[in-house]
């Protein structure tokens, strides 16, 4: 019974949701690599006693049966003992980024391809030697080749696997490589979504008349509590387009909604249609998922950052703060997508419910500010990133990011800061009101902040 739910609930997911869930899962891979492990051990068995290839072989690189079944023991245990510690292995590295990162992370680093091959491998190989093992028999006029000579290479294979492993992990778990790995990871979520609803985006303006009365729409609500994983967008216009409806998302991806939440807005046109056709396109389930949530990359690197905080790692920290303001970066390129979504006759069907920049922006740093607890070294790199993306994005995003700065040098209050920090501290936020058109607001930041330093740094401040 448990079986048959779970191919169900796979049936039942999108092609990109159910791509995402067997990834995430640690079976998925090593299963296959069992499957070929069998497929392998049958071709064995039709090399050494159907097509018996040692008659066109030199007779020094055969096993007689009873040295074989030596051999294939001692394999057999090798394996099992490596698997044993590849395992031990895994573990250690679970817990480690458990408590020391993120729980959040124990996903990312479970759906790595490499480790799941790894898995795979040792896996695949002892099956393979094992079945091996069943067709030795004890008559002293066999002699083997194909057994001997690919198990003992499958064992040198999963000897060769071992190292690997050990080395991945060390080097999957250096800070560097973590941070920008969940922020690549992210990236990846964002350009699916991206490719996924550019089709359904138009330069057709939207006029205020265009958009129906909210009084006038009717509601769907949710039949059932969690997360709102994942929206299939294409379904969703096309069933639109069928029923001549519009629909206006009142929640948002990864939003928690409770049974009996309104969940879309929608006014009909023509025909009364079904509310139960579109939840069918609408996942929901116990868990945040990166499917097409950019917000959930951002509190997940944030995590990593407050864990590193309350481990006195400043550097963990920074180097978090960097991938944070990458990630943002390309956030704010991807919000300048209408929240309007067309079919393909240039009909509205879909308004999304989508957050500015500013509040993406509080998501990433917003927390990391908060738990900083004023440390001047964090709040530094904090604005020094603030002041690089001032560089790279648009205007409009220019205030929501002085407004940052603003708040973050405000949150001095009743702190003393030392001559220096105070100096390391306005000199982005200098640059970025020089950049933002912010001078006059940074000249009163500045008598702010020089009320938390001695007068004799005064001469060494920016005055913008």
């Amino acid at each position: 019974m448990g079986l048959l739910y779970y191919i169900k609930k796979y049936l039942k997911m999108s092609r990109r949701q159910r791509k995402s869930e067997l990834q995430s899962t640690i079976w998925f891979m090593p299963f296959w690599y069992i499957v070929g492990a069998v497929c392998l051990s049958l071709l064995t068995y039709y090399l050494d006693y159907v097509v018996d290839v040692s008659l066109y072989l030199p007779i020094g690189i055969g096993f007689s049966g009873q040295t074989l079944q030596v051999l294939l023991s001692a394999l057999v245990g090798g394996v099992l003992t490596l698997s044993a510690f590849t395992l031990n292995s895994l573990l250690v590295a679970l817990t480690t980024f458990s408590g020391q990162f993120s729980s959040k992370m124990l996903v990312n680093f479970v759906s790595d391809r490499a480790t799941q091959h790894v898995l795979g491998i040792f896996n695949g190989s002892f099956i393979y030697v094992l079945l091996n093992f069943l067709y030795v028999t004890h008559g002293e006029e066999e002699y083997v080749v194909a057994t001997p000579v690919l198990s003992i290479l499958t064992a040198i294979t999963a000897a060769i696997t071992f190292i690997y492993f050990i080395n991945h992990t060390a080097t999957w778990m250096q800070v560097h490589n973590i941070s920008f790995n969940m922020n690549a990871r992210s990236k990846l979520v964002q350009a699916s979504l991206e490719e996924e609803l550019k089709p359904y985006h138009s330069e057709k303006k939207i006029e205020k008349e265009d958009v129906p009365l909210e009084s006038k729409g009717k509601v769907i609500k949710t039949n059932q509590s969690g997360y709102l994983q994942v929206a299939d967008f294409s379904k969703l216009i096309q069933q639109a387009t069928k029923d001549n409806v519009l629909l206006r998302f009142d929640v948002r991806i990864g939003d928690f909604v409770i049974a009996g939440t309104p969940l879309i807005t929608y006014w009909e046109y023509e025909q009364v249609m079904n509310p139960d056709h579109y939840l069918k396109y609408i996942e929901i389930g116990i868990k945040q998922t990166e499917i097409q949530d950019l917000e959930y990359g951002l509190i997940k690197l944030a995590e990593v950052a407050v864990k590193a905080l309350g481990h006195h790692d400043p550097l963990t920290v920074t180097n978090t703060i960097h991938q944070i303001a990458d990630l943002l970066k390309s956030i704010g390129q991807t919000k300048n997508f209408s929240p309007y979504l067309f079919d393909l006759d240039q009909e509205l069907r879909i308004i999304l419910n989508q957050r500015d920049f500013g509040y993406y922006l509080h998501k990433g740093f917003g927390s990391i500010r908060e738990y900083a607890n004023q440390n001047s070294t964090i709040i530094t790199a904090l604005l020094t990133m603030v002041a690089q993306l001032s560089k790279t994005m648009d205007q409009e995003a220019h205030k929501d990011l002085w407004e940052f700065a603003r708040q973050t040098i405000l949150g001095f209050d009743n702190y003393s800061l030392y001559e220096n920090d105070c100096l390391y501290i306005l000199e982005p936020l200098s640059e970025l009101a020089k950049q933002t058109d912010n001078e006059e607001d940074y000249l009163f930041l500045l008598e702010y902040m020089l009320q938390r330093v001695s007068s004799k740094s005064a001469s060494k401040i920016p005055s913008s």
